[in-house]
């Protein structure tokens, strides 16, 4: 993301993960077979398959992306990971301009550590999703970095910091907003409210960039406060 200063030199990289979060290992379906073995059953279903295949293939042609790559474990779980790829390959089918590739979730951890520009679009099951947004937000400067949004049908979403919002970190005003600000500004622009996301962007892109008000996660010295204040008075100046 631009304006954004990773902690170590790398290549550029901008991507979205695109997380099916309702079903999978996450199903919360455990029972014990016998005394000391226990059992979790995957769930992976063609429709939820297909939802989250068919947004992330309509997010990447309304915002220019140009190619998605599906992450699976399917060569040892063939049969619940080989469902979710025949679900993306049909979707993939209805949207040729888009260049759709399918890559083992080991390998591509890899990759994204060593190029994250190899990049764009990427779609996973629940699991994968929760383990690989912890990854990519480690390349950008931490959890405080990392915004999200659960996306539901008839325009329902609810958007919240991808893992937390570090509660226990208010008490010092030591916590990183920038997660839970970039998740409200998805809201606003899921409102068609772009005008307002794109001011308060430019606010904390620019905040970020200069580094003189940013928190010690990313290696600066600011308090929340100091940081959010930065932050609206940009805003203010550009009014």
């Amino acid at each position: 993301s631009s304006g954004i200063n990773a902690e170590w030199p790398l290549r550029p990289g901008d991507c979205v993960i695109m997380r099916e979060n309702t079903e999978g290992e996450y199903s919360g379906i455990e029972h014990t077979v016998v005394p000391g073995v226990v059992q979790s059953v995957k769930l992976i279903t063609r429709v939820a398959s297909r939802n989250v295949a068919e947004y992330a293939f309509k997010y990447a042609v309304d915002n220019g992306r140009s190619n998605i790559v599906a992450l699976h474990k399917a060569n040892i779980m063939k049969m619940s990971d080989g469902t979710f790829l025949e679900e993306c390959r049909a979707v993939a089918e209805q949207f040729p301009q888009i260049k759709y590739r399918e890559m083992y979730l080991d390998s591509a951890c890899l990759k994204i550590v060593k190029d994250p520009s190899q990049f764009d679009v990427m779609l996973m099951p629940n699991l994968y999703g929760d383990i690989f947004s912890d990854l990519t937000a480690g390349l950008i400067g931490g959890l405080g970095l990392a915004p999200s949004g659960n996306m539901g049908k008839d325009g329902i979403a609810i958007y919240e910091a991808v893992h937390g919002t570090a509660d226990d970190l208010t008490a010092t005003n030591k916590g990183n907003p920038t997660a839970l600000l970039m998740s409200g500004l998805m809201m606003l622009r899921h409102l068609e409210l772009t005008s307002y996301a794109d001011k308060i962007e430019k606010a904390i892109l620019e905040t970020l960039t200069e580094r003189k008000f940013v928190t010690g996660d990313i290696g600066g010295s600011a308090t929340n406060p100091q940081y959010t204040a930065e932050i609206c008075r940009k805003i203010r100046a550009s009014s």
